[in-house]
């Protein structure tokens, strides 16, 4: 059994353990981008408990096996067993029941940031096959409910190239969103998978060719941010990028009016096809087939609806 000093030393080093594990956890704020939505800070939170959880078991540990070492160093001539902890029923309960709680707690917390997101289109219709049916059976379709946004916006992405449809008709190569507003992308792959990341946003999610696939997101820091494709589905991938532009809602629709009265097609560069037309680097061929990647036309236009 311990002693009172014992009991009050083991007491003392888990407040320290509990003061420093939570700096650490702050301190993990630091090592992400800026948030540049309010679905980033849901995010950053979890990451930081995260932090200080690990920081804390990982301490804890450390410290026991020194006080180990320092207090109860076996001599060089015992080589008696020590007591085994099996069979004590409160630390099994206490070692099965606290990571139990810990992991639901997580996953409650991370269902409510997709809650947040709004994530739509995932829940697809599942083909049941049967042995004895010759033709598949369906289950049915969980109905999804949309969430409501102050704007929507239509993102298209194929090999090489982003494109953003606007509700004016305004089609371009970047991505404007206001601030503090939600917005909705719906987002559509014309070809493989594609996969939209932001970093600032903390956002990353695949985007599937034949399905289309809603997310809410709330922009709430300004400034100029860059979309990848976190998916490299072929060549040149990692040059698959555009300009996102968080703004406010007077400068966003000013844009999308001078955009619209300009009537101005600007081409882009696309770098896939500076870096395809480049030669070879390398002393040997692979003879590897490349698709090579087609120049986008515009970099912003008004999309012209051929019924009017």
């Amino acid at each position: 059994m311990f002693s009172f000093f014992e009991y009050v030393l083991i007491a003392f080093y888990v407040a320290v353990l509990l003061v420093v594990s939570r700096w650490i956890g702050q301190q993990a704020f630091s090592w992400m981008p800026l948030q540049a939505t309010a679905e980033a800070q849901r995010v950053d939170n979890l990451f930081s408990f995260l932090v200080s959880i690990g920081a804390f078991i990982l301490l804890g540990l450390i410290g026991v096996i020194v006080y180990a070492i320092v207090f109860h160093r076996a001599s060089p001539a015992d080589y008696s067993e020590g007591h085994p902890s099996r069979g004590d029923a409160r630390l099994e309960i206490l070692w099965t029941a606290t990571p139990t709680l810990l992991v639901v707690w997580i996953a409650f917390q991370s269902f409510n940031i997709y809650q947040q997101l709004n994530i739509l289109g995932l829940n697809q219709i599942v083909h049941l096959h049967t042995p004895l049916e010759s033709a598949p059976a369906y289950a049915a379709n969980v109905s999804d409910v949309p969430k409501p946004a102050s704007e929507t916006i239509d993102v298209f992405v194929k090999q090489w190239d982003w494109s953003f449809h606007y509700p004016n008709n305004v089609t371009s190569k970047e991505l404007h969103l206001p601030v503090d507003r939600s917005t909705r992308l719906n987002m559509q792959a014309q070809d493989v998978i594609h996969g939209f990341y932001v970093p600032e946003f903390r956002l990353k999610q695949d985007i599937v060719p034949g399905r289309k696939i809603d997310i809410v997101l709330t922009p709430i820091r300004p400034g100029k941010y860059r979309l990848k494709d976190s998916q490299f589905s072929g060549a040149y991938f990692a040059l698959l990028e555009a300009d996102v532009y968080v703004e406010s809602l007077e400068k966003y629709n000013q844009w999308l009016t001078q955009t619209v009265s300009s009537g101005e097609s600007a081409t882009t560069k696309n770098q896939a096809v500076a870096e395809n037309i480049q030669p070879p680097k390398t002393l040997f061929q692979s003879g590897w087939h490349t698709v090579t990647p087609a120049q986008p036309a515009v970099a912003n236009q008004r999309k012209i609806n051929n019924d009017t």
